[in-house]
């Protein structure tokens, strides 16, 4: 694509984040204008609800029904999706402008996480941008920094809070002693959950965010097949409550690392020690970190989300494009993309947190403690406290280091017993280092 000093924008999905777009790029058009040495103007807008009230006017001229039609017009340089979700639209839309040597930038993680591979080699054989640096860690420049920054370096483990919605019910869980649901009930009242948060409780979002930085870490393709994902819906009060009196906290986190030349991907609850530097990421805010040589390890914090944060990583983006710059999606050939095999996540090996509800009756602490041992797991720490019902006990577990594939077994057998009241709550524990 030929590169010029004027370009037109179009921009799909006017919702909270597209319509702060669309007012900064108008607010600030003199300053962007004067620091890409670049002119630019919205020429048009793509949204499902055209009179929705949005605190702005737009010229009729500018509303474009179809969203699809853009990627034929002449005078569209760059398009700006933020409409959200893998498929549909969202995706036609990026195969489209691609193929049709439109620059695309995008806040839509689902879409880079099914689609990347694909999007990265169109958008390398057209020289034209595939940008989403507001797809991770909101306004964290998280993959800015990792294409150019860090480039001399060969990484090998970025871990870290990338939700700040479970980010906030956890911090909220130990604040206020409230249950889950009230706090889940609280976040969506503020506007930090969606009224559906599903895939913010179960991980998804997660899994897609480390999924895009484990490829641009380890110049790997995408790894969006199954890997280990698990969200925070079976944490409660009282889990955060004893994860305190043995001096955790409880994170969920993504993780990503090179072990002897496999890929070792996962996104699940921990319990770190409260005095590591993610045990002090409360709220909605996001922390990554990145550890690599000669670098060393090296965090990145901020608010992940919100229309604030996720503007500035959009107007970064184009920035970046109306200084003339073309850059490689993923920062390096996608013909040279390595494919790692993934680790066995069976052979993990660490520290884990049981909490067992049980019938309060002789002889069910040894039956456990028999069957952990059956399968090599020990104990390092044990603590009963009866329930309001005083037929049935809470029984937590902090075990020694120990395979997942054994407490995999142990745990299958124990739920198996009839004293066992409900399923049980089991969380892994990290050895999380301060800097």
């Amino acid at each position: 694509m030929n590169f010029k000093d004027n370009y037109n924008i179009a921009i799909v999905g006017l919702g909270n984040i597209g319509s702060e777009v669309y007012r900064h790029l108008l607010k600030n058009k003199k300053v962007i204008e004067k620091n890409t040495n670049s002119t630019y103007q919205v020429k048009y807008i793509s949204a499902r609800a055209i009179n929705k009230k949005r605190g702005f006017s737009i010229p009729k001229k500018m509303w474009v029904k179809n969203p699809l039609s853009l990627v034929k017009k002449n005078d569209v340089d760059i398009i700006i999706e933020l409409i959200g979700g893998p498929d549909g639209v969202a995706k036609k839309l990026a195969f489209a402008a691609l193929k049709n040597n439109k620059h695309f930038i995008t806040a839509n993680k689902a879409l880079i996480f099914k689609h990347g591979n694909e999007l990265a080699k169109i958008a390398e054989n057209n020289s034209v941008n595939l940008l989403f640096e507001a797809s991770v860690g909101g306004g964290i420049p998280i993959i800015k920094s990792i294409k150019e920054s860090l480039v001399g370096n060969k990484l090998f483990h970025i871990y870290g809070i990338l939700n700040g919605t479970t980010n906030f019910i956890l911090t909220e869980i130990e604040r206020t002693k409230k249950s889950f649901k009230e706090i889940l009930l609280n976040a969506q009242r503020l506007g930090y959950a969606e009224t559906n948060p599903k895939l913010d409780l179960n991980g998804d979002d997660v899994k897609s965010k480390i999924s895009i930085l484990s490829a641009l870490c380890f110049k790997t393709k995408i790894i969006n097949k199954s890997f280990l994902t698990e969200g925070i819906e079976q944490i409660d009060l009282e889990d955060v409550e004893y994860a305190h009196k043995f001096k955790y906290k409880i994170k969920l986190l993504g993780i990503s690392e090179i072990i002897d030349g496999k890929i070792k991907q996962r996104v699940h609850p921990c319990l770190i020690s409260k005095d590591s530097d993610l045990a002090k990421i409360n709220g909605a805010n996001n922390a990554i970190m990145i550890e690599g040589n000669p670098i060393g390890k090296i965090v990145y914090q901020g608010l992940g989300a919100g229309k604030g944060p996720t503007t500035s990583s959009v107007v970064s983006d184009l920035n970046a494009i109306l200084k003339g710059n073309v850059s490689l999606p993923f920062g390096f050939n996608y013909s040279d993309a390595k494919e790692f095999k993934m680790f066995d996540f069976d052979n993990h090996i660490c520290k884990f947190y049981l909490r067992i509800v049980v019938k309060d009756k002789p002889g069910v602490l040894s039956k456990i403690t028999s069957i952990l041992s059956t399968y090599k797991i020990s104990i390092q720490s044990i603590l009963q406290k009866p329930l309001n019902n005083p037929k049935y006990a809470n029984l937590v577990i902090i075990t020694h280091n120990a395979k997942e594939k054994d407490m995999k077994l142990a745990l299958k057998k124990i739920s198996k017993e009839k004293f066992i009241s409900k399923k049980i709550t089991m969380i892994r524990i990290r050895n999380e280092k301060k800097l």
